[in-house]
């Protein structure tokens, strides 16, 4: 069997912030609460990605992990500057070492860092699960939050597995 982790993309207070939280924000805290959950019962890594830029400035409240969901000390945060994780940073070296070939995808923004980061993870030869109700947005001048994860669902969809966060489940390290 092969290994599986599962990867939490921006997690960060800023996309929960009450002012301005991004679609069902409650809603994609549970669902990530609930894979984390899944993935530490079965032994499965978690890895977190965490962006920083000119808005998410490291050491900031905005730029930490929210609290629901914070990495214990056996999970990976990896760094990013870019809306793909690969993208100069060490995720595919954690990924290698490790001996990952699944990947559950999950957290923020969905048509910036999880678009970006499925499609290379896909590209890379990961086999990419994208937990569909697992990702937020905001709505656009254009289109509600709710359209473009839908929008973006369908898109990843050509080579991805979709799934609901409730059908996720992690059998472990091989």
């Amino acid at each position: 069997m092969s290994k599986t982790a599962l990867l939490i993309v921006d997690a960060q207070n800023e996309m929960f912030d009450p002012a301005n939280p991004v679609h069902q924000s409650e809603q994609l805290l549970e669902n990530l609460q609930s894979l984390i959950k899944k993935a530490r019962s079965a032994d499965v890594p978690v890895i977190y990605v965490q962006h920083n830029d000119a808005g998410l400035v490291e050491g900031t409240d905005f730029w930490q992990i929210h609290s629901s969901v914070t990495p214990e000390e056996r999970d990976t945060v990896v760094q990013k500057w870019t809306p793909d994780s690969f993208h100069e940073t060490k995720l595919l070296e954690v990924l290698k070492n490790n001996g990952i070939q699944n990947l559950v995808i999950a957290g923020n923004q969905t048509e910036h860092c999880i678009n970006a980061t499925t499609r290379s993870a896909s590209q890379l030869g990961f086999n990419v699960t994208l937990a569909k109700d697992a990702h937020g947005t905001w709505d656009s001048e254009t289109m509600s939050a709710e359209q473009i994860i839908d929008h973006h669902n369908g898109l990843l969809s050509e080579f991805v597995t979709l799934q609901e966060t409730k059908y996720i489940e992690f059998l472990g390290r091989a």
